[in-house]
């Protein structure tokens, strides 16, 4: 394993790690694991590519989840392998276009659960039953009112996703202005 680089700056190596910390425990409100939120966070302020060895050293994780959360941000689209010519390691480096990074978080957040969600409302309100019924009408309005705010997310995620970063400020600035 190469040495690591005497910090040069200790203020900066300091904010550094209160960031991939902070990064870290938000992560239970995102859902995922703190691994892969400090992972993400350490390949972000990352300038250069960083091997599975150094990713294990600067976050004190072990080979198999070193491995296993490089491999989901990569399935996520957050981190690419970067080759080296004479390496036979693996590198990696984060996806720092940060208007790409939402998409690509939002891409994956609306695959996992927005679908999901749309695809049970929709096997819920092909249920059988007396359209008489009060309870059955209730049901039905109810799954209804929640289908229509899904599809409205799922149109405005989609419109984020396939935004251009002018185009994104832009309608974000209006909103508060």
């Amino acid at each position: 394993m190469p040495d690591q680089p005497t910090p040069t700056n200790p203020a900066l190596e300091q904010a550094k790690a209160q960031f991939i910390q902070l990064w870290g425990a938000s992560s239970a409100n995102w859902g995922i694991s703190r691994s892969l939120a400090q992972m993400h966070a350490l390949l972000l302020v990352s300038p250069a590519a960083l091997s599975t060895e150094e990713l294990m050293a600067q976050l004190q994780i072990s080979r198999g989840n070193a491995s296993m959360t490089v491999r989901e941000l990569m399935d996520w689209g957050l981190v690419y392998k970067e080759l080296k010519p004479g390496e036979r390691r693996e590198y990696f480096v984060a996806e720092k276009d940060m208007l790409q990074v939402t998409r690509c978080i939002i891409r994956e957040r609306k695959r996992r659960e927005l679908d999901a969600m749309k695809r049970s409302l929709a096997q819920l309100a092909a249920l059988p039953g007396d359209p008489a019924d009060p309870e059955y009408r209730e049901f039905h309005r109810v799954l209804g009112d929640i289908q229509q705010l899904t599809d409205s997310a799922d149109s405005v995620l989609s419109g984020v996703m396939k935004a251009e970063k002018n185009w994104l400020i832009d309608k974000f600035l209006r909103m508060f202005l």
